[in-house]
């Protein structure tokens, strides 16, 4: 086993690191492979000036926020973050209000003491990098069991985290590249003290919201800005404190004001989250059954309730807009991804290059013995769990996610047995924390939308499921005391229940009682969810290491097959590379699209009967005006968003596209509906990364919000 993976190793080290511009999520650590071919492209750094340990370089002005959910990147001596709109979406509904609504009206901070604090929110900023495979796969004896194997990996990695944060305030940890064949450490600080500064109305900042949402052409401005604080003696702060400081990033990233042209050079740093360019074929189907075809049935049934409400009553809509995004962005990709896959015949493809694996692995007899039962492993472990895949979905979308109330109520669950038990140690911090998670939770919540929404998710789950993965409250109550009644059920357990209540709630926690609390018929169901749930996706144990097995395998003998082909890792939500080329595409016969986009079209796409496309009246203004000072084109025009080549899936929302020089020209937002099984498959011709220019983004800081106290703090380059 030792032998074989430092072979791999040296060969994956040894061979041509890229074989064309726009495909690859790039280790920085490993760049120096790629620098030819970014070079021929236009490329004016060196590997140094991406990632460097000794000085101050690109890397050190990246930032993954909350461990990798967006990224973000510093444009100021003072901490000054930019990233996308909907990556800080969460942050400005929260401190929105009918009376001082943020979303509708946008927000700047005038003085650092105006900006807004964001409990929870945190900033991640990469230390170091360092390959640890050889340190783990030395002690992985040859014919380790798939389960052995991975419980010393896990005692190894924990030794490795430990040594590398002995003495510091670092947090690490170590991640897998390539199915198990390369290990990495990450060693990263984490700020806990990030605060709203500047965000743009949604009328800009979301402008195309659902309908534009995947799409190309796009006008959305889609940007929002952080502050990262520090402690007086500049060390990471875990929460916001009065006299924290702004946090001084080792390096910014530089302003272009130059613009850009088709076929410039064009790179992205940032934290992709997840793609699975290794799937099977088998994996690939079941992506689209059990978890893409369910995820949009539930989540479009549960919007449309969502929908009906928040069009009807201005608090709601403020209310459930952040849930509202969240659950519609995925519901719009499996659609997307599920019609990209068929369109593009991947699962053939898939089958294709499984055959040929199969060929070479039996035309020599250590190959065959060597990786002889990978593919085998991975049909078994995938057909073995698809049932059990699809129930796990259901179960989570419409049952933990469409039951509110349910969910919330399960996850305070044992802090509220704790104040009633008279035994219990520390009640005063654990009733101090429920308060606060429900003060958090009411806020954004409405019992007559959960109560509808409740309804309908229970009709679905019990028309779609095999009864065998029911939670006991559909068999025991619903179908059975209620003999079938899913309104009567729902209607006396919102009427009873305290977590669909604060009022009632707050009673309950001045004065708690064990009675009370085990007869409320919410935490009933909720805890009769999450127990079916863990129960299901225990089922998936023994196909899940056959998967684990095979993939590694799998992924091993395709690099040996194809010593010259490039194998980049799939995205984790570890710092990652991607280069290319600012361009168009060609989506169908006969239709072109161009590279980019302007102001012209956020005027023509204007209806202000839809939200979805009204334009603010300044911007309206600037626009008839032209005063697009240094922001505009020399024909008058005023960029909004163009497209690049980049590689990018979720994650990279809110990472900087740089120049060739390393200047910032925009922000990744967005994929093309045409390559929706970019995560899946990479489509050269198709796939694009959609950024919204900078000089939009400072337009709107300059002419529509007059944030000269912003624009003063960042560095230009014309």
């Amino acid at each position: 086993m030792r032998k074989i993976t430092l072979l791999l190793v040296s060969a994956l080290m040894a061979s041509p690191f890229v074989s064309r511009a726009d495909e690859g999520m790039w280790l920085p650590i490993l760049l120096e492979k790629n620098m030819a071919t970014m070079t021929d492209l236009g490329f004016q750094l060196t590997a140094d000036d991406i990632y460097n340990i000794n000085r101050a370089c690109v890397k050190d002005a990246i930032v993954a926020l909350d461990g990798g959910s967006c990224t973000a990147s510093f444009v100021s001596a003072d901490g000054l973050l930019m990233t996308n709109h909907h990556c800080g979406y969460s942050e400005i509904q929260s401190h929105s209000t009918v009376e001082n609504d943020l979303l509708t009206n946008g927000f700047v901070a005038r003085t650092k003491a105006e900006e807004l604090p964001n409990p929870g929110k945190s900033a991640w900023l990469l230390v170091r990098v360092e390959d640890v495979t050889e340190k783990i796969v030395s002690q992985i004896p040859d014919g380790t069991s798939e389960n052995a194997r991975d419980s010393i990996i896990d005692v190894v990695c924990d030794s490795i985290i430990n040594l590398a944060t002995a003495g510091t305030l670092y947090s690490a940890q170590v991640d897998d590249m390539l199915h198990g064949n390369f290990y990495y450490l990450f060693v990263y600080e984490i700020y806990g003290d990030v605060r709203l500064v500047a965000a743009p109305p949604e009328s800009v900042g979301k402008y195309g919201a659902d309908t534009d949402n995947w799409m190309w052409p796009r006008h959305t401005g889609d940007f929002s800005m952080f502050r990262v604080y520090c402690a007086p003696d500049s060390a990471p702060s875990a929460d916001y404190a009065e006299e924290n400081i702004p946090y001084h990033p080792k390096h910014f990233l530089p302003i272009s004001l130059g613009g850009y042209k088709e076929n410039d050079f064009a790179f992205v740093m940032g934290y992709p989250g997840s793609t699975d360019r290794y799937f099977s074929s088998w994996e690939t189907e079941s992506e689209m059954t059990a978890v893409n075809e369910v995820r949009a049935l539930v989540r479009g049934t549960k919007q449309d309730v969502w929908g009906e409400f928040m069009d009807n009553d201005e608090k709601i809509r403020i209310q459930y807009a952040s849930k509202y995004a969240r659950s519609s962005n995925y519901w719009k990709y499996s659609i997307g991804q599920n019609r990209s896959l068929k369109r593009l015949h991947v699962v053939d493809k898939k089958r294709e290059l499984e055959a040929d694996f199969t060929k070479w692995v039996n035309a020599d007899a250590a190959r065959k013995a060597k990786y002889g039962k990978a593919l085998d492993l991975i049909e078994d472990g995938v057909m073995q769990n698809h049932a059990y895949n699809m129930a796990v979905t259901y179960l989570v979308e419409s049952q933990l996610y469409g039951f509110e109330s349910a969910y919330f109520a399960v996850r305070q669950m044992s802090s509220l047995k704790k104040l009633t038990d008279p035994k219990a140690e520390n009640v005063a911090e654990v009733k101090e924390a429920v308060v606060k998670r429900a003060e958090d939770f009411f806020k954004d919540y409405n019992k007559e939308v959960d109560r509808q929404t409740t309804k309908e998710m229970i009709r679905l789950f019990i028309k779609k499921v095999q009864p065998e993965f029911y939670p006991e409250y559909i068999n025991k109550t619903v179908l059975g005391k209620y003999k079938g009644d899913i309104d009567k059920f729902v209607d006396d357990a919102f009427a009873k229940s305290m977590f669909c209540d604060k009022a009632k709630l707050d009673a309950f926690l001045s004065k708690p009682s064990e009675k009370v609390l085990k007869s409320d018929p919410i935490l009933q169901a909720g805890t009769e969810i999450y127990d079916k749930y863990g129960f299901v996706a225990s089922l998936r144990y023994n196909g899940e290491e056959k998967l684990s097995e095979g993939m590694r395998l799998f992924v091993a003998g395709l690099m040996e097959m194809q010593p010259d082909k490039l194998f980049s890792p799939d995205a984790n939500s570890t710092m990652r590379l991607t280069y290319g080329t600012i361009s168009g595409y060609h989506p169908a016969d006969a239709v072109t699209y161009d590279y980019k986009t302007t102001l012209d079209g956020v005027m023509e796409k204007e209806d202000p009967t839809v939200r979805e496309f009204n334009v603010p009246a300044k911007l309206k203004e600037i626009w008839q005006k032209k005063d697009y000072g240094r922001y505009g084109n020399p024909d008058g025009t005023l960029n909004v968003c163009f497209t690049t080549n980049n590689d990018i899936t979720g994650g990279n929302s809110g990472s900087p596209v740089m120049n060739a020089r390393g200047e910032l020209i925009g922000l990744a937002f967005d994929g093309n509906w045409e390559s929706m099984s970019g995560d899946i498959i990479f489509e050269p011709e198709l796939q694009k990364c959609i950024v919204v220019d900078i000089r939009y983004v400072l337009l709107i800081l300059d002419k529509y919000f007059d944030a000269q106290n912003l624009i003063g703090e960042m560095k230009f380059v014309e």
